[in-house]
Order: structure tokens, then C-alpha cells, then sequence
């Protein structure tokens, strides 16, 4: 395990995109590598199109699921319009990944962004192994879209 310091990641979109997919993943890859966690979801209007955030903390002790202001380590939005909303979570020298920073042309399929964000975002997570990644990746998708997601993290991580 590493620092005792609690990290914080944020993943916000809209419903129907997948934010709180991508914070099960994280969550689980998280505590099955040795970190408390702790997750929290705020859904504004969570139908497909209203604004969702989730967030993830995790270290060595967590106390509180949420996320101070100007304390989020890593920003993972998913549609654009919805930066300014979290913006102000995140800390300074902290890392913002949006659509714009995927090569988001490639996508397989469109549902797919919020695993090509996902990939993006595990690379910021170091210590953390590629199969491990897989592994809870195939394990929360059904077999038909595990090919295909597999296939939008590793993009995201290049």
C-alpha cells in the first residue's frame, strides 16, 4: 500500500453515461489493492441526462466519503458542460481529465467513454497493475461488451 494520505478522485457526468460504473471499478480495484475506501454518489437528476457525480476516497484510514472543496486529486468528467459544475472540487495541481484529453474518434461505441476516461484516469494511478484493472473490468461488464471495454481502457491508457 502506499502514502497514508487520503486521496480523493471524482467522476461526473450525466445519467445514462456511466459515472457510477466507473466508481464501482475504481472503488473495487482500490480496495482490492490494499486501501481503505470509501465512495459516495450525488445524483442531481439522475434520469439519462440530468448531472451525476460519484466520489472516491481512498488510503490508508478514510473517515468521510465526501470530498472536501478544492481537495479532489483527479477531476474525470464525462461531458464537457458539466466541468464548471465540479470544478471547484478540485485542488490546485490537481489533474482534470475530460473528453477532450481521450482520443474519443476511436471509441468502439459511444457508451464506451466512460471506460476510455477510466483508462485514462488509471494511469494516474501507478502502483496500481493493468491486470487488476481487467480483471474487475470483466467482472462488471456482461460477456458480449467485456472485449470491448477492455479494448476503451487500455485506449484511454495510452
Amino acid at each position: 500500500m502506499a502514502s497514508q494520505k487520503v486521496q480523493n478522485v471524482i467522476v461526473a457526468g450525466l445519467g445514462g453515461q456511466g459515472v457510477l460504473k466507473v466508481t464501482d471499478i475504481l472503488a473495487e480495484v482500490l480496495f482490492r489493492s490494499g486501501y481503505d475506501v470509501k465512495k459516495s454518489e450525488v445524483h442531481g437528476m439522475s434520469q439519462r441526462g440530468g448531472s451525476v457525480s460519484s466520489e472516491v476516497r481512498f488510503g490508508e484510514n478514510v473517515a468521510s466519503p465526501m470530498v472536501p472543496d478544492g481537495e479532489c486529486d483527479i477531476l474525470a468528467v464525462l461531458e464537457m458542460d458539466q466541468v464548471e459544475l465540479v470544478l471547484g472540487k478540485l485542488r490546485r495541481g490537481g489533474v482534470l481529465i475530460t473528453p477532450d484529453d481521450v482520443p474519443v474518434k476511436e471509441l468502439n461505441n459511444p457508451k464506451a467513454l466512460n471506460v476510455l476516461i477510466l483508462g485514462a484516469l488509471s494511469k494516474h494511478l501507478e502502483n496500481i497493475s493493468v491486470d487488476l484493472w481487467h480483471e474487475v473490468i470483466v467482472e462488471n461488464f456482461p460477456e458480449k461488451l467485456r472485449d470491448g471495454n477492455l479494448a476503451m481502457f487500455d485506449l484511454g491508457r495510452k
